[in-house]
């Protein structure tokens, strides 16, 4: 065995400061998704929001708003139909017209709770473009601030973040209007 390799193995200091990140790995390895994976409405996360509650910011009549497990930043958020749908074309009018007020919505009350220098919107459509779970449209709000994307996502790909996610909720949840 090559001392490089020794060196590794046995967890000799290497001059390189690390930020564990554990809860991630069921994320990656897909060990945490659910039973027939996120394609089908049974294993759907965004179907089954709604009654967990547990990230759900507010709900409307057709669609309802919920904080991203892995976010980007504090107060990133995703707007879903109730409805298993993917693509943006299938919406009905209706679902249209809500989720683009609830989007609205939820720059309103981030920008009260939090300030961001702006956001970020968007929708990817189809796995090849992006989306981590292209059965189920989302439609992403990222509040961005000046200097939130450091060298730490870019040199060590990762991203920290300074509040937690039932924070962000209760600050959220208290901003909503009813």
């Amino acid at each position: 065995m090559s001392d490089e390799a020794e060196h590794v193995e046995t967890g000799e200091p290497d001059g390189l400061e690390r930020l564990w990140t554990p809860h991630r790995l069921g994320y990656v390895t897909g060990e945490e998704r659910p039973d027939g994976g996120y394609e089908k409405p049974s294993g759907c996360p965004f179907c089954q929001a709604p009654a967990a509650d547990t990230l759900v910011v507010a709900r409307g009549e057709l669609v309802f708003a919920v904080l991203n497990l892995y976010p980007y930043n504090p107060g990133h958020l995703m707007v879903c139909p109730y409805r298993h749908v993917a693509d943006y074309t299938d919406l009905t009018d209706d679902e249209t017209v809500e989720l683009a007020a609830f989007t609205r919505t939820a720059m309103r009350v981030i920008r009260t709770v939090s300030t961001p220098h702006g956001f970020n919107l968007g929708m990817n459509q189809g796995a090849v473009a992006g989306a981590g779970i292209a059965a189920h449209l989302h439609q992403h709000v990222v509040p961005r601030w000046g200097g939130d994307a450091n060298f730490m996502s870019v040199v060590s790909r990762t991203k920290v973040l300074p509040q937690l996610l039932d924070d962000t909720r209760r600050l959220l949840l208290k901003a909503w209007p009813a």
